[in-house]
């Protein structure tokens, strides 16, 4: 079932990458399977930017200088007309702006096919009523600072005298495409709105902005497109925002560049129809961040209130190639309605919700992913782990494939109770694990699939939970391993081990409980040591799974003083009392000899259970990973 979902994300990915499609976004139906699979964005990046968005240059000669004046202005242009604070710029061309502009706005309209270039050479415009830069009419206006310039656009009132019905509500507002460039900076101001507003397209492709708004930071209707440059945003709302009611193919948010520092009190990223990053630097903070943040509290501010305050967010598929992030959000650190991909990049996330969650999909291929405080770690209807270096704390799972909403980030049952089929698979649920490097420290479940779960690949450490009422695996379908190590350590009642279709050795064993850094280590019938690891919270049963583990031969797991021996008579050894969500794994198939072992509960065989809250030995392993030794 899984392999249908990784094919879909993959070309699409792939898509994604190569810049095919023929709009800006275009939607592409996954592979056929069981489950109903969702559309897909494909993102032509080459369309994402025209030449001239990048063109910061001009000619003085050809260009109209604006001197600003106080109380007016000057300017020898007939296309510019000056009227008290007001000056209005009528006609395609180069205008540069340079002084101080006390009380007033400078106001671009012109025909709907000119192209209108505003060069900001040390200008300094408020306005106490409106916007300090309104574009009223053109097809497209390039606002470019000046190279060592600094440059102001501020809204300091509460826009109460509008222009006819144009519903200004921001120091910046455009109904034009708006493009920023150069390599100057910019500060806008706007105490009671919007920061950068565009109805059409907004994009940036240079300089550095410093923007406190009441509201959103910078938003555009059909997109906000940001190539390069340096943000520092405060924000009553949204940090960045791309938003079309009306489209939905419209409203995406696209970064391929930049260093982006966001304080939000909504968002801190966010876009509509899609949002696709392929590289930068991000800073961000949403809702005052994960700090003060409690389960109850945030359940309680949910019913309250429909505000979002999300790190990264998209109402569609959320797509990530590149990039540094550090996240400290109240909400989701990324979150979409639809599917997410994670190919590469640097996380650090700290949330009062889920570190990661997808309405749909979850794919991580490649990427360092840290997540130091979440409620669930990473949760999706589905989640495909293919790649990566993935370390997460969370306090209830730590991987999740519940219903397909967010219902469980609010102290739900993964998606909500579901009565009499509480104990059956969620159609389309699944988790599959075919590479990289996971390390869970878990509170409840470490891994909870309401479906299937396939190990296949990869290395996975599972520590936690502590408590009888949680397991390491905890699955309402099938649950198989095929490959890779995979070490759990941590409560013994409710373990649940793999089934009875798994192709590698897997046992379930139950310790006398263990104090956290107590050493397990698996070795052959010659002595030879397998594997080590030293789980770092206290734990009573060890589920493991290495390569190395042969039917037909014995082996010693040592825990402290305790030792077990078990001869692998079948593949799957020991079988657990099973989860809240599954019936027991596989059925014991071994036998035990160590007088300092127990079964496990509800097991007529020698077995184990589930894992604690542990890290594998990081000093004897790769710096920057999380894995445990594993020799033969």
């Amino acid at each position: 079932m899984w392999k249908y979902r990784i094919a879909a994300l993959l070309t699409a990915f792939l898509l994604v990458l190569g810049g095919c499609g023929a709009d800006p976004a275009a939607g592409q139906q996954g592979s056929g399977s069981s489950q109903e699979q969702s559309e897909l964005t494909v993102v032509n990046t080459s369309e994402m930017f025209s030449d001239r968005d990048f063109e910061a240059g001009y000619d003085e000669g050809q260009s109209a200088r604006i001197q600003l004046e106080g109380e007016s202005a000057q300017c020898d242009s007939d296309a510019v007309l000056i009227d008290g604070g007001t000056v209005t710029i009528t006609d395609e061309g180069t205008y540069l702006l340079s002084g101080t502009l006390e009380e007033g706005m400078i106001v671009v309209d012109a025909q709907d096919t000119d192209k209108v270039q505003l060069v900001l050479e040390g200008a300094s415009v408020t306005s106490s009523t409106s916007a300090a830069l309104y574009i009223k009419e053109a097809d497209k206006v390039f606002v470019t600072l000046a190279e060592g310039t600094e440059n102001t656009l501020a809204s300091s009132g509460d826009f109460s005298a509008q222009l006819s019905d144009d519903n200004i509500d921001g120091a910046v507002f455009s109904k034009a495409d708006l493009t920023f460039n150069g390599a100057g900076s910019l500060t806008v101001q706007s105490a009671a709105g919007h920061g950068i507003v565009s109805k059409d397209d907004l994009k940036v492709t240079g300089g550095d902005y410093t923007v406190t708004a009441a509201s959103h930071g910078l938003s555009g209707k059909d997109c906000v497109c940001i190539a390069d440059g340096s943000f520092a945003i405060q924000s009553g709302k949204d940090g960045i925002q791309a938003e079309n009611d009306e489209d939905a193919q419209l409203g995406y948010l696209y970064l391929s560049g930049g260093t982006f520092d966001i304080d939000a009190g909504g968002d801190a990223l966010s876009g509509g129809s899609y949002l696709l990053i392929e590289d930068g630097t991000f800073d961000l903070t949403a809702g005052g961040g994960s700090a003060e943040i409690q389960r109850d509290q945030f359940a309680a501010q949910a019913e309250e209130s429909t505000a979002s305050a999300k790190g990264v967010k998209a109402d569609g598929d959320l797509t990530i190639h590149a990039g540094s992030f550090t996240i400290d959000s109240a909400d989701d650190g990324l979150h979409t309605n639809a599917n997410l991909v994670v190919s590469g990049g640097q996380f650090t996330i700290a949330t009062g919700d889920d570190g990661i969650h997808a309405d749909e999909n979850v794919l991580i291929s490649d990427g360092s992913i840290l997540i130091t405080q979440s409620y669930e770690g990473i949760e999706g209807l589905s989640v495909d782990i293919t790649g990566g270096e993935i370390d997460l704390v969370a306090s209830d799972d730590g991987l999740n494939a519940a219903g397909g909403n967010d219902a469980s980030g609010y102290g739900g049952f993964g998606g909500g109770f579901r009565g009499a089929d509480a104990f059956a698979a969620e159609e389309g649920a699944y988790i599959h694990i075919a590479a990289g490097t996971l390390t869970i420290d878990a509170s409840g479940d470490g891994i909870d699939s309401n479906g299937d779960l396939t190990v296949s690949g990869g290395e996975t450490y599972i520590s936690g939970p502590t408590d009888g009422g949680n397991s390491a695996l905890d699955y309402n379908g099938e649950a198989v391993i095929t490959g890779g190590v995979f070490a759990a350590a941590g409560s013994a009642q409710m373990a649940q081990n793999f089934g009875d279709g798994s192709t590698q050795g897997v046992m379930l064993l139950t310790f006398d409980t263990q104090e956290g850094g107590t050493a397990l280590t698996l070795t052959d019938a010659d002595g030879s040591e397998l594997f080590t690891w030293a789980p770092e919270k206290s734990y009573g049963s060890v589920l493991i799974s290495t390569p190395e583990i042969a039917q037909g031969s014995s082996y010693t797991l040592t825990a402290g003083t305790a030792a077990v021996e078990v001869t692998m008579d079948s593949l799957v050894y020991g079988s657990g009392m099973g989860g809240f969500g599954g019936g027991p794994g596989g059925r014991g198939g071994g036998r035990q000899t160590a007088p300092d072992a127990q079964q496990p509960a509800g097991s007529s065989d020698a077995g184990g259970t589930t894992p604690p809250k542990g890290q594998p030995d990081r000093a004897a392993q790769n710096p920057a990973g999380a894995s445990a030794q594993a020799a033969g």
